[in-house]
């Protein structure tokens, strides 16, 4: 009887290894493996119960994964990277310089009837530029205060620079359609007109991988245009998921319950990463969301 006891017990220990091990290989499938990482993803998305885009593109073209690549969100503040791309676009014609100065100004004119408005410094990421009025500032400086500390005032005073219509036809002729740019920020007219920015996660991307690849005007602006981007002062979401030092090169956006980001990622394996998220007013939240979704991509495909 105590044979069959220790037999019994020696079974039951076998079991219970082998129920272990079997649970292990499932967590690191889903840990290491892109499938197992869409997985956890999609569970992750589905309970912060909000509106969530996705678009990861491996730079060397490796397996891509999208979820809700082509829904459109607000566009908030990620709609600046067009008008930085159509800015060198522009140096390159040699229709400006990036040297050029510029008079700063607070007086634009509503997309709906023309009437003009003015930018409130308490609503911008970057007050300091209101303080210049009447000064002038070149136009590179003005494209570094729009991507790295999102100044609403330089975004408006080189949209009106450059044209709409030049920034859209920019984003058509590389194919990223699914940005849409008709105006300005803080036009509130126009918003409450329902006449935005608009992108999808898709538009993005294709934005991000011709800078990536130096297809964005030409080699020489798309590596400038990087270094750029990589002078981010928002590093809340999408860096929150990636190893410490890991070079990103990113623009965000924030409005209300928006919040992007998207960006170019200098991992071993580089990678452009594109999340649009709609529905979660603490950007705390809406941060730990980004972490969370890099930080899944990023084991699986490293």
């Amino acid at each position: 009887m105590p044979r069959n006891r220790g037999k019994i017990r020696a079974a039951l220990v076998f079991a219970v290894l082998a129920i272990v091990a079997i649970t292990q290989a499932a967590s690191s499938s889903e840990l290491y493996s892109l499938p197992g990482a869409e997985r956890l993803i999609e569970r992750r998305i589905h309970a912060a119960h909000a509106d969530v885009a996705v678009f990861f593109h491996p730079v060397d073209r490796g397996p891509e994964w999208s979820d809700n690549p082509d829904e459109t969100f607000h566009a908030a503040s990620t709609m600046k990277i067009p008008v930085m791309i159509e800015l060198f676009h522009q140096a390159q014609q040699g229709k400006l310089a990036l040297e050029d100065p510029l008079l700063i100004h607070n007086e634009f004119y509503s997309l709906v009837d023309g009437s003009p408005f003015r930018l409130e410094p308490a609503n911008d990421f970057e007050p300091e530029l209101y303080k210049s009025e009447g000064q002038t500032r070149t136009l590179r400086q003005l494209c570094e205060l729009m991507i790295t500390m999102s100044s609403n005032l330089a975004a408006n005073l080189l949209i009106k620079k450059l044209g709409v219509e030049n920034i859209r036809a920019t984003v058509h002729s590389l194919g990223a359609d699914g940005m849409n740019v008709l105006r300005g920020v803080e036009d509130s007219k126009a918003y409450r007109a329902g006449i935005n920015n608009t992108t999808t996660a898709r538009g993005l991307q294709i934005l991000l991988t011709v800078i990536a690849e130096g297809r964005a005007v030409d080699p020489a602006a798309s590596r400038e245009m990087v270094e750029i981007l990589k002078r981010q002062h928002f590093n809340e979401g999408i860096p929150s998921g990636l190893d410490p030092g890991t070079p990103v090169a990113h623009k965000t956006g924030k409005l209300k319950a928006e919040h992007h980001d998207a960006a170019i990622v200098y991992a071993p394996r580089p990678f452009v990463l594109v999340i649009l998220i709609s529905g979660i007013t603490d950007a705390k939240d809406s941060s730990a969301l980004m972490g969370d979704i890099t930080g899944a991509l990023r084991r699986a495909t490293q």
